[in-house]
């Protein structure tokens, strides 16, 4: 059965972070559910707000009270979810264990996964290079590692020497790339660089 939210439930579950490592599970559709409720709450204490008593200024007072510890229990599981999540991203990026996403709403498996695109980006790009002896020198654009979809069907290389400026098989402009430059290329260009020992893949 749906879970109907409520202070107490909101209130549970941000204990339920408090007290474990692991993730609590919610249902797929928390966020809306919890959206509802604020709005629900904001407008009993707007319509409160627009009455004028003593007994409406109480119950107004007592409804803002309440809407702003909502708040803070909410920012607060958020932020415990977060810190899990980035300890997740971290452990698999380091071990290259698999791990458990299951309990993950879908916009956590979202941040799940840029995070740990991200830090193996890095890892790859820095950490290796630094063990194999070169200077770790990151592509210009490497923002994209923030956007999943940025990566998909791209390969990083690193010049084995300097090239000038060529036309790739998908017809677009590249370089020119001086020896030891890294680079961000569509998979067919990447290969064909390497296979050609201009490149090697990173």
């Amino acid at each position: 059965m749906s879970e109907v939210i409520t202070y107490e439930v909101l209130y549970g579950i941000l204990r339920a972070e408090k007290e474990s490592n692991a993730l609590t599970k919610l249902e797929k559709d928390f966020f809306e559910k919890v959206v509802k409720y604020l709005s629900e709450k904001q407008a009993i204490l707007t319509s409160q707000e627009s009455k004028s008593s003593v007994f409406t200024a109480s119950e107004t007072m007592k409804t803002k009270h309440q809407l702003d510890n909502i708040q803070r229990i909410l920012k607060e599981s958020y932020e415990r979810r977060e810190h899990k999540l980035i300890d997740l991203a971290l452990f698999h990026s380091r071990t290259k264990e698999l791990v458990d996403t299951s309990l993950m709403l879908d916009t956590e498996k979202q941040f799940y996964d840029s995070v740990l695109e991200m830090l193996d980006f890095f890892r790859k790009n820095v950490l290796y290079s630094v063990l194999s002896q070169n200077i770790p020198k990151l592509p210009s654009n490497s923002s994209f590692v923030s956007q999943k979809s940025a990566t998909k069907g791209l390969k990083t290389v690193r010049f084995i020497r300097a090239i000038p400026k060529f036309v790739g098989t998908d017809m677009n402009t590249y370089g020119p790339f001086d020896e030891e430059d890294m680079a961000l290329l569509p998979e067919t260009v990447a290969e064909l660089l390497i296979k050609k020992e201009k490149a090697t893949a990173l």
